[in-house]
């Protein structure tokens, strides 16, 4: 059995509905192996985040489960993704992810190539309909795309797993918890991922992608 691993999630911080405490106890309770704590950020709260994040910590002495430092760079201008990606592991951000250009809302133009040129970007979440050269790009850099258990933002990870397929580039699958709903157990992520186009092979795989991108922290 593959325990789960989920970089993408968001605590009463940002958008989600939980504290990281309990977000943390109800990941524990679906099987979770590891979690990271990624809320929206921008400039004016990276710092206020990751410290929450980092004390969040305390709950991998309590329960078996690693927990993660992170933040999803959100909106951002293009621009500025890679200063802040920069800046963001400077303050001790374990993932940085990057909200990619989905279909759901009006990320500007630009935000995918932005992020699979930068050294510091782990992932590009829901990256929506992505080019060929973006995908290109973030095999050569190690930033791994997203698939999304999240609705609305799912809708294109058939032509994420396709592109990706094709090309060589690593595939991630996330929930971008934000509600107790949204976490899922490993057997509904594999399900995810095939559904998405992946063979039972492949979404094992995936799967164990996230594992070794925690293996990279260490």
């Amino acid at each position: 059995m593959i325990r789960l691993i989920d970089l993408h999630t968001h605590t009463i911080f940002s958008d989600g509905e939980l504290i990281p405490s309990e977000l943390v106890r109800r990941a524990v309770i679906h099987g979770y192996t590891a979690i990271a704590l990624t809320d929206h950020a921008d400039y004016t709260n990276l710092e206020q985040l990751l410290d929450a994040a980092k004390k969040a910590k305390y709950l991998e002495s309590e329960w078996d489960i690693r927990v993660l430092s992170g933040v999803e760079l959100t909106h951002v201008p293009p621009r500025k993704i890679a200063p802040l990606a920069k800046k963001a592991k400077e303050l001790g951000a374990e993932i940085v992810v990057v909200h990619g250009e989905t279909i759901s809302e009006p990320v500007a133009p630009g935000t995918n190539a932005a992020s699979v040129a930068c050294e510091y970007v782990d992932i590009l979440a829901h990256p929506g309909l992505i080019s060929e050269e973006d995908v290109e790009i973030a095999k050569e850099n190690n930033v791994c795309l997203e698939i999304t258990a999240r609705n609305g933002h799912n809708r294109t990870n058939g032509h994420v797993v396709r592109l990706a397929l094709e090309i060589g580039a690593t595939l991630v699958v996330n929930t971008d918890t934000h509600d107790p709903e949204d976490l899922i157990t490993d057997e509904k992520a594999l399900k995810i991922a095939m559904g998405a186009g992946l063979t039972e092979a492949g979404a094992r795989e995936a799967l164990k992608a996230s594992a070794r991108k925690v293996s990279e922290i260490d």
